[in-house]
């Protein structure tokens, strides 16, 4: 496969990236001993799971949104591409949704923590929702949903 195939690719930014999501759920197990799943850590701060509200989640969910807005600042908006289809693309939050809380985390919590603990919950999980991804993709395109 040739650099061609991916013309907007972009492999230092995504090493960047990778490297302040990593360095960030380090920072937060070892500061609070907790995941860094967004999903569950969404779900304590704002009540919405089980228990009293986390106020370490809730500060994790802020700098998550201060981050993502500093950048905006610094390097410009970043384009965004989406379908113009709402119905589908609420469809598709609902059922996301649904996925996190019935597989226990999302692709922060299983995908970034669980697979570099070596967890095999995290490893099936990954493997999973990747599976399903690459086939939604394929079969939104063979519909002609797709981009």
């Amino acid at each position: 496969m040739t650099i061609a195939a991916f013309p907007y690719a972009m492999p230092l930014h995504g090493l960047v990236g990778g490297l302040l999501i990593g360095t960030a759920a380090a920072v937060f197990l070892l500061g609070s001993g907790r995941i860094a799943g967004v999903s569950g850590l969404f779900a304590r701060a704002t009540g919405i799971a089980p228990g009293r509200r986390d106020g370490a989640a809730a500060l994790f969910i802020v700098a998550l949104i201060g981050g993502a807005a500093l950048v905006n600042v610094v390097s410009g908006p970043v384009e965004q591409t989406f379908m113009d289809n709402w119905p589908l693309l609420a469809l598709g939050g609902v059922i996301v949704g649904f996925g996190t809380r019935m597989g226990s985390g999302c692709t922060s919590g299983h995908g970034v923590c669980g697979m570099s603990r070596l967890s095999p919950r995290s490893i099936v999980a990954t493997l999973t929702f990747m599976t399903f991804g690459v086939l939604t993709v394929f079969a939104m395109r063979l519909m002609g949903l797709g981009g």
